[in-house]
């Protein structure tokens, strides 16, 4: 893998990564969009896997992470000043990388957590753009791991208030991953494919990223309740398989489960054994994914 590098309309420099189909026949292209903290390296397998399909994949780093520009001078703190900077993001990609690899039809896409969430502003915004969306546990309501919702929201928006933005949430430096272990994360049942990325940030360590800043938690919240509120799924128009992980962690599983009711040509796939990694889970649950990636691609 050979990432370059685009510029954003601002100026800004977002790592970017293609990969053509195996094999003679094409299925077009397929977008790819990481969760928050992650980066190219870590769907190395995952991009294998769709080029054995027949999808030529294209991808990029999200800015304030992997090898894309970082927001703040401490490169571990998981930072963005409003959503609509990853909108920025991902049109700008969009127009220089996409649109001259995906010929006359529209590219798939396959997404991740905060990139599922991205992905559906792209998706109401520009009804077009995708053929069809497969998400893995789309961030649509976070987990506030104990506290009351009203309470973390109310806390978030006092550290905003008085000039905190920059700052880490309580306790999110120590989600560094060179000091996270197996025992300690939160995200996937699957020890090998959990050292496998660990492997990697600790061989590449400006790729990691910790936890997020009070400025990133409370441009999410916004954000989430843009896409939660009435009317914003029954807008979204392009067919969308969403992927629940049942012993998600991160995200709110029911959150999900309301949402894929309100869109117009929206299924569901409940893997009751997942965290909140699917495609980085176990072979069980993962081969449970493809089936149904695999059906819900063969009917678009």
């Amino acid at each position: 893998m050979s990432p370059t590098f685009i510029t954003t309309p601002a100026g800004h420099r977002l790592r970017v990564a293609t990969f053509n189909a195996q094999g003679t026949q094409s299925r077009g292209l397929c977008v790819l969009l990481h969760g928050q903290t992650e980066f190219i390296e870590k769907y190395d397998e995952v991009i294998g896997e769709l080029r054995a399909r027949g999808f030529a994949v294209a991808t990029f780093d999200w800015p304030g992470q992997g090898g894309s520009y970082r927001l703040l001078p401490d490169p571990l703190k998981a930072h963005i000043d409003d959503f609509s900077t990853y909108d920025a993001a991902l049109w700008a990609f969009y127009d220089q990388v996409v649109t001259p690899l995906m010929g006359t039809a529209p590219p798939l896409a396959l997404a991740h957590s905060m990139g599922g969430h991205i992905l559906l502003r792209g998706l109401h915004d520009r009804p077009k753009a995708f053929s069809a969306a497969v998400l893995s546990a789309p961030m649509l309501r976070a987990l506030t791991r104990g506290y009351p919702v009203w309470l973390a929201h109310l806390v978030c928006w006092f550290e905003n208030l008085i000039g905190a933005k920059n700052e880490w949430v309580w306790g999110m430096d120590a989600r560094d991953p060179h000091l996270v272990t197996f025992a300690t994360q939160l995200v996937t049942s699957d020890a090998a494919r959990f050292q496998r990325t660990q492997d990697v940030v600790f061989a590449h360590p400006d790729l990691r990223l910790a936890g997020p800043t009070w400025g990133w938690l409370e441009a999410a919240y916004r954000s989430m309740a843009k896409v939660m509120a009435p009317g914003y799924a029954e807008a979204i128009s392009t067919p969308v398989l969403l992927c629940a992980a049942g012993k998600d962690r991160i995200v709110d599983v029911s959150a999900e489960r309301e949402f894929v009711k309100r869109l117009p040509h929206g299924q569901l796939l409940d893997l009751a054994q997942s965290e909140h990694e699917i495609l980085m889970e176990s072979d069980a649950i993962r081969a449970r994914f493809w089936a149904a990636f695999d059906a819900f691609v063969a009917e678009k």
